[in-house]
């Protein structure tokens, strides 16, 4: 993240003890700030609220992320709906258009080129992150976009397993195509373009029996999609694609109770 002229800083409700030992256990080298009181976290708007002021876990926030410019400006919010959710750092950044240095896999598929990678190595039960697919079609070649009409749009379908989450997908602005001989516009991509894919591994306790032991998990998936040149409207086609992502279970150790 340095590289990219980017900095990263958690803010935690817990003490400074608690988060120097969790520190050294992870080996993370990033600031942990300790929000004292959860003076901060009320500050900005975003305590738990379905956390009773009874319990032993009152303070902590809504579970999200912020992103600022140079001036301390919030350009971007993301946020998650549960505590046990959370957003890895390089899912909000590819979902805000950055471009990853991750290793990839490509496949030569009839008509368009495509790059594929997770933005993750390691999941745990709760963690939000995606796949990534960035076409490149062919010379003079125009993928059909979602919304199409008459012609079979451009989808991803990721092949449902327990203890995985599917979200939505997140699909470019598509350029309207003019065909003169039938008189018709229609959404296409006639450039490179890159399709994210929401995932997560599942918190719910209903899950937890699915992913006891597991050490990875195999996502599969299908893309299908229709092609056509100036002149010929080719047949829909279908590419699989996977992704394997290791697995760890949650670190629940504290260093020492909350006073």
């Amino acid at each position: 993240m340095t590289r990219e002229g980017l900095g990263l800083v958690a803010v935690s409700y817990d003490p400074v003890p608690v988060l120097a030992d969790f520190a050294s256990r992870r080996a993370i080298t990033f600031p942990l700030l300790s929000d004292a009181g959860s003076a901060v976290i009320k500050q900005y708007g975003i305590l738990n609220t379905t956390v009773a002021p009874t319990s032993a876990t009152y303070g902590i926030p809504f579970p999200g992320t912020f992103v600022l410019d140079r001036d301390g400006i919030v350009t971007s919010r993301h946020f998650e709906a549960a505590y046990q959710e959370r957003d890895t750092i390089t899912s909000v950044l590819v979902r805000r258009g950055a471009k990853l240095a991750r290793p990839v896999t490509k496949i030569t598929a009839p008509h368009v080129t495509l790059t594929t990678y997770a933005t993750d190595d390691v999941a745990a039960p709760g963690t939000h992150f995606a796949v990534v697919i960035e076409g490149v079609p062919g010379r003079r070649v125009h993928v059909y976009a979602p919304g199409v009409v008459g012609y079979k749009p451009i989808a991803l379908a990721v092949e449902p397993q327990p203890g995985l989450v599917v979200r939505d997908a997140q699909f470019p602005a598509a350029e309207d195509y003019f065909f003169a001989p039938l008189n018709e516009h229609v959404p296409v991509y006639q450039r490179p373009f890159r399709i994210v894919q929401d995932l997560e591994i599942d918190p719910s306790p209903e899950a937890s029996g699915a992913l006891k032991d597991r050490r990875e998990m195999r996502i599969a998936a299908t893309l299908a999609y229709q092609a056509c040149d100036d002149k010929v409207c080719f047949a829909p086609q279908s590419a699989p694609i996977t992704w394997t992502i290791a697995l760890r279970p949650l670190d629940r150790e504290r260093a020492a109770p909350r006073p």
